[in-house]
């Protein structure tokens, strides 16, 4: 617009110029022609084409105009609402901006991303940034590890669940390392065991494996733990905690969730994201689910398809395994013994002694051939988390694995089942009788068509409430207690007693006299 008012104020302007610009700024002549009008009235217009003049008057977002987007989530008839009756309110009335101005300057002022934010928070925010891609780098340079929870069905032992999925995926070549697959909620037992397959390299998961330098995570407990902690420490391999809410720090594992969901997952029965349009969903039927072991097992083949057959775009046309084999960066190796020593937890406790009942560990007694002979012998214990059934023997001095000690009085199958069966049975009549009580506890109100206080429904008689007072006095142990049946001792002569309170006391002969037979 400067070239085209400098040739203009020389009165070498021509039509065809002005035509051209206009097609390149992709308005009409007309508006091109009332531009340079605006230019030669304010010459700052020209560094702005179509910007309002008098910008000083031109309606802006304010930051009680934000406050007021983040009160309303994002309405902004609402919040014009808000600056009518503020505007109103003032002395003398204020006019407020109609509601198209108040728009514009919304669209103008803040960016998408701050209408997403402000309308529903920081996560729809985040969609609209802009994210750098890290680099590359070498294979086992940066591992990245997640739960995931499996969206499919699966019968265990007789019940319908959702798997999780817990592995570890190297960042350089999108290879799959390990993984392991936990009936119920993964914890740190589900992050060693996928750990120990992820290191090894053999198996189903070979070649692909090795002692990785980093390993990015985010901060849930499990990954956090002691004894998780301790293990990478040993194993000399360096733990990057993200920040919470932040899964765009570890892309490659989120984008590994998402493709096992649209690439396995989805087409497996018992998939609890098929949409059924105009249906309700039915409850969980195990019928013609996956066992467990058929879930695990198909889920193995496909990390061994992705590893060996898929080829991701950003390897150009390579599977990871031949981006990992490909990369000349060299594997640190653990021998197998070393590396399940290392991923057991301690007991961090002094060593203990082998006795004629066996070696004793969270009272209970575990047993093994070892110990034959080996009476007083000191051992320290090391365990995999929630194995109770069996613990790991080791010389405390030279850390030698000793035995594998088993539960001496371990129950037989039938007598868990029955345990479980009660437990279950337990729990249900537990939650019938919260259920009761909630609902013999749960009050209704009249239906109010007019400002009037809250009007209580429901009565009891006399014969009803003297009944539930009774039941409680029985329950409440604070009800049944006695503090006033022994008196406290006097206090000593030199405190300042009130009198009130040394007639609830005992004297100190009265509190060193033994009872009378």
């Amino acid at each position: 617009m400067r070239r085209l008012l400098a040739l203009r104020q020389e009165r070498a302007l021509t039509a065809r110029q002005v035509r051209l610009a206009a097609r390149h700024l992709a308005v009409t002549e007309r508006t091109v022609w009332r531009w340079l009008a605006a230019a030669e009235r304010d010459p700052a217009a020209a560094r702005e084409p179509g910007s309002r003049a008098g910008t000083g008057t031109r309606f802006t977002v304010t930051p009680d105009v934000r406050h007021l987007l983040a009160l309303w989530k994002g309405n902004v008839a609402a919040v014009h609402r808000e600056l009518a009756v503020l505007a109103a309110r003032r002395d003398p009335p204020g006019r407020p901006p109609s509601l198209p101005t108040l728009h514009r300057a919304i669209r103008r002022d803040l960016s998408a991303g701050e209408r997403a934010g402000l309308a529903a928070g920081e996560r729809a925010a985040r969609k609209h940034d802009v994210f750098l891609t890290r680099p590359r780098g070498h294979r086992n340079a940066v591992w990245e590890t997640d739960h995931k929870q499996a969206p499919v069905l699966v019968d265990v032992d007789g019940q319908a669940r959702q798997p999780w999925i817990t592995w570890y995926v190297d960042c350089a070549t999108n290879a799959i390392a390990g993984l392991a697959v936990t009936p119920g909620r993964p914890s740190r037992e589900s992050v060693l065991a996928a750990l120990r397959a992820a290191v090894l390299r053999t198996g189903p998961y070979g070649p692909v494996g090795g002692l990785p330098a980093t390993v990015r995570m985010d901060r849930g407990g499990d990954f956090l733990s002691r004894t998780v902690t301790a293990a990478f420490e040993l194993l000399k391999v360096e733990v990057e905690d993200l920040p919470a809410y932040t899964p765009h720090l570890k892309g490659t594992v989120e984008g590994l969730n998402r493709s096992v969901e649209r690439m396995h997952l989805a087409a497996l029965p018992g998939y609890v994201h098929q949409p059924r349009p105009g249906r309700r969903p039915r409850p969980a039927d195990r019928h013609g689910l996956l066992s467990f072991e058929e879930f695990t097992t198909g889920l193995i083949a496909w990390m061994v398809w992705w590893n060996t057959e898929h080829r991701p775009a950003p390897l150009k046309g390579r599977t990871p395994l031949q981006a990992w084999q490909d990369d000349p960066a060299p594997v640190r190796d653990i021998p197998p013994g070393d590396l399940w020593t290392f991923t057991l937890e301690d007991d961090r406790a002094e060593p203990r002694a082998v006795t004629t009942r066996g070696v004793r560990f969270k009272n209970r007694y575990y047993v093994a051939p070892w110990m034959t002979g080996r009476t007083g012998t000191r051992v320290r214990v090391r365990h995999m988390p929630h194995h109770q059934h069996e613990i790991e023997l080791f010389d405390p001095t030279t850390g030698r694995h000793l035995a594998t000690a088993h539960l001496a009085d371990e129950a037989t199958p039938e007598q868990i089942a029955a345990v479980r069966r009660a437990r279950t049975a337990r729990t249900r009549r537990l939650k019938r009788d919260l259920e009761q009580a909630q609902a013999q506890r749960h009050e209704r109100y009249a239906a109010a068509t007019r400002p009037e206080a809250p009007r209580t429904l429901g009565t009891l008689t006399a014969a009803e409430a003297g009944r539930e007072l009774a039941t409680s006095t029985h329950t409440d142990l604070t009800a049944l207690a006695r503090p006033d049946l022994i008196p406290p001792t006097a206090p000593p002569g030199h405190w300042n007693t009130p009198p009130g309170l040394l007639t609830t006391t005992r004297t100190a002969t009265e509190a060193t006299r033994k009872p009378t037979p």
